[in-house]
């Protein structure tokens, strides 16, 4: 009989000395737990999300935190079967922002990142501070088109290679001097974000506590929080509530949607807004007409 299933999610920056070691040793422990999932492994650290039983997964974290001592773990609805496979791996950046060389990292974590702020007291800066706090999108453009903190800004992002080129254009200099509040998914991209913000000469730069997941867990949609947040698995959006609201736009018919559809022409594939009801017409599964006379109507069912 199948238990309880989650997902967790998790990461930790601390110096590793041999992340191949880390990875035999990460992949042999989910594949006796029968965990799915993705994790990265660097010199930097670790970067994961797995979903499977919850027995197996608070066994997971409790060898893992062996190694990766104080990881904290986040958890959310879902499991094993959101992810297609195990995949371990070991990369030059657990985050692929480019930036190898220009991290820092010690036992303690990231060094010269950004002050950490819980939720409430993000409120509180914005109580005391009003305008004079800027919330800076740590993710990719097409995550904020579904989800974003009200009023923030969105750099102009495909991957997360394209912040460094972002951050030296000099498009957001008139920020340097604001009190800068980065957010992401769950804070990973945020601890490599605010290190090169400040090393910038952003002045002033915090990050959420715990991201976007964190603060939506205490505040819901009744903050300062719209929309649905975007993850990686083939939930591809969470909503925190029952009254979130749709702020992306259909790329058909421009009705309001967080629904994120794969082009159906396989040569493109690329991840559109197209809203439900646009999806049972045929035809709009296609990014573009171009798409869509490229696959000559083929039946795609």
């Amino acid at each position: 009989m199948m238990g309880v299933q989650k997902i967790i999610l998790y990461y930790k920056f601390q110096p590793v000395g041999d992340p191949e070691v880390v990875r035999l040793w990460q992949r042999a422990l989910c594949e006796k737990l029968e965990l799915k999932g993705r994790i990265l492994i660097s010199e930097h650290g670790i970067n994961g999300t797995v979903g499977g039983e919850l027995a197996d997964l608070k066994t997971y974290a409790k060898e893992t935190k062996q190694y990766f001592k104080d990881t904290k773990f986040k958890w959310s609805d879902g499991g094993r079967d959101h992810f297609p496979k195990l995949q371990v791996k070991v990369r030059d950046e657990i985050v692929s922002f480019g930036a190898k060389d220009e991290l820092k990292v010690d036992e303690t974590g990231v060094v010269g990142g950004g002050k950490h702020l819980k939720p409430t007291e993000v409120h509180e800066l914005v109580n005391r501070y009003g305008d004079e706090v800027v919330f800076f999108d740590g993710r990719n453009a097409y995550e904020a088109a579904v989800g974003r903190f009200k009023n923030a800004v969105v750099p102009s992002t495909a991957t997360s290679k394209d912040f460094i080129a972002e951050l030296d254009s000099g498009r957001y200099d008139h920020l340097k001097s604001k009190k800068v509040v980065t957010y992401c998914t769950g804070g990973i991209r945020c601890e490599i974000l605010t290190p090169l913000m400040k090393n910038r000469g952003f002045k002033e730069v915090y990050q959420i506590d715990g991201g976007i997941q964190k603060y939506g867990e205490q505040y819901g949609d009744d903050g300062l929080w719209e929309g649905s947040l975007y993850v990686f698995d083939d939930r591809m959006g969470v909503k925190f509530s029952d009254h979130a609201k749709d702020i992306g736009t259909c790329i058909h018919c421009g009705a309001k949607t967080s629904n994120y559809e794969n082009c159906a022409l396989k040569s493109c594939n690329a991840l559109v807004l197209i809203c439900e009801t646009c999806t049972q017409d045929e035809a709009k599964l296609y990014h573009t007409a171009e798409c869509s006379q490229k696959a000559d109507f083929a039946p795609l069912r």
